[in-house]
């Protein structure tokens, strides 16, 4: 993965200052689009900025794509939550917070900030999912949860060239898709953050960090057990004060 993105992402020349210049620009064209009620103009910009996905023999395509579709899910999100803000202030800031990942998150490439680039990818993706999908029907955001989980993982893993990556990935996917699908009857919302997206992010980063310091010989057991904990202590927390009523409660950026 990390060869890809060196492919994709130029290192001299005026190809390299374009890069710059276009990453810059591209939150404030997709923030402008916004604003005069084009966002399905700033969706197919966002889309047409990957063109060196498919810029290689169709081969590797499938790779060019999980290799990228983290930063597809961050600019995917971003616009949700820029047409979902309410004032252009708010706006700004989510711009000003995409401008940072284009610059400085996404083109890191050693392993801790390949796992931030995942972690990040799977909370803003699963926000930004609840908060524009709510009430849309229950198969896309099962699907679409699935989804953004299995290349959360698989971006994460990739970042220790885990040889089981797909597997993990796919298990991963699995049980995201199938915690969203079971939530999705109590639907509730804290400030703009669902329940599902608040459990599978806490689950998300101490499974993460367990495996990162596992890999690197720094897990104890009582560091293990400690995460464990913690995991298992938030999730009971989030269910304990549910409201297991059918229905949706909360909501909004």
């Amino acid at each position: 993965m990390r060869r890809l993105l060196t492919i994709i992402k130029p290192s001299r020349g005026y190809s390299h200052t374009f890069y710059y210049v276009f990453n810059i620009l591209l939150p404030f064209l997709v923030l402008a689009f916004v604003k005069i009620e084009l966002a399905w103009l700033a969706l197919g910009i966002i889309l047409l900025s990957k063109w060196r996905m498919f810029a290689v023999r169709p081969r590797f395509w499938l790779a060019n794509v999980r290799a990228n579709a983290v930063d597809v899910i961050i600019g995917l999100s971003a616009l949700a939550f820029v047409i979902d803000s309410s004032s252009t202030w708010m706006q700004l800031l989510w711009v000003a917070l995409w401008v940072i990942w284009l610059i400085y998150i996404k083109p890191a490439t050693d392993t801790l900030w390949v796992s931030l680039q995942a972690f990040v990818g799977l909370v803003a993706g699963l926000i930004a999912l609840f908060v524009i999908w709510d009430s849309g029907p229950l198969v896309g955001l099962v699907l679409a949860a699935g989804a953004i989980c299995f290349f959360a993982a698989h971006h994460f893993f990739d970042g220790f060239e885990e040889p089981h990556s797909r597997l993990l990935a796919l298990l991963w996917g699995y049980f995201g898709a199938g915690l969203t699908w079971i939530l999705s009857h109590w639907l509730l919302f804290y400030g703009p953050v669902a329940q599902s997206a608040l459990i599978l992010s806490a689950l998300g980063f101490g499974i993460g960090t367990i495996y990162y310091l596992d890999h690197f010989d720094k897990l104890s057991v009582n560091t293990k057990r400690q995460f464990i904990f913690i995991m298992i202590a938030v999730v009971l927390l989030i269910l304990a004060y549910s409201d297991w009523s059918n229905k949706v409660v909360g909501g909004g950026v």
